[in-house]
């Protein structure tokens, strides 16, 4: 079957841009790269056998000598694939992990809302060593139960196989001390947290110059 022939929702671009790359499977991202088949086979299926030929880590580290004429692959094409994992490569040289072990580390990382006119609400997803996976601003505004739901939280801990979470948000009036809203939403993120096994090991509330940990206010 070629692609053109597969439902949309099915294929690699366009399930990429509905569910972002974690959703796709190896061979499907690499057709990604190569856009077409070769004769009698579609592109997902030359990727399969691509990936099944240089198994393990072995396409990473492929030289396009080795890539062309594998399968009917091109210079063009196995130009592009090594060239995405040495880019690849070169970006993962140069990120750094966060450690985040204290609320003061955590007031660090947010220089960017500490002092916004408006609430953000931050979520570091972290590993088991507290290192940050990734941040992401889950919502913008006055910080309520709706807003802040906890499939808005949990759904991306999944994803990015987070093993804690720290939530965190702004208060732009300058007061760090933790409103009912926030109290509410924090248990009800906790509470959902130890059903899915992902702890919720600090909420801080920053401002420009103050920050207020529920872990060190034993609200957590």
């Amino acid at each position: 079957m070629k692609i053109k022939d597969l439902p949309k929702i099915d294929r690699p671009r366009e399930k990429l841009e509905k569910y972002g790359p974690e959703r796709l499977s190896d061979s499907e991202l690499l057709a990604i790269l190569l856009r077409t088949g070769s004769e009698g086979v579609n592109v997902v299926e030359l990727s399969s056998k691509i990936l099944k030929k240089f198994s393990g880590v072995g396409l990473a580290k492929a030289s396009v000598k080795e890539l062309k004429n594998t399968f009917g692959l091109g210079a063009a094409k196995a130009c592009e694939i090594v060239a995405s994992f040495e880019l690849g490569r070169r970006l993962l040289q140069n990120k750094q992990s966060v450690l985040l072990l204290s609320p003061q580390d955590v007031w660090d990382q947010l220089k960017d809302i500490r002092d916004n006119k408006k609430e953000h609400f931050v979520i570091f997803f972290l590993d088991a060593r507290n290192q940050e996976i990734k941040r992401e601003i889950i919502s913008v505004g006055s910080l309520n139960a709706n807003l802040v739901h906890p499939r808005e939280v949990f759904e991306p801990a999944v994803r990015h196989l987070a093993a804690h979470v720290i939530i965190a948000h702004n208060h732009p009036a300058g007061d760090p001390e933790p409103s009912e809203e926030d109290l509410a939403t924090t248990k009800q993120l906790t509470e959902a947290g130890v059903i899915l096994g992902i702890e919720v090991i600090d909420h801080i509330i920053v401002t420009k110059s103050s920050y207020f940990s529920f872990k060190d206010g034993n609200l957590i």
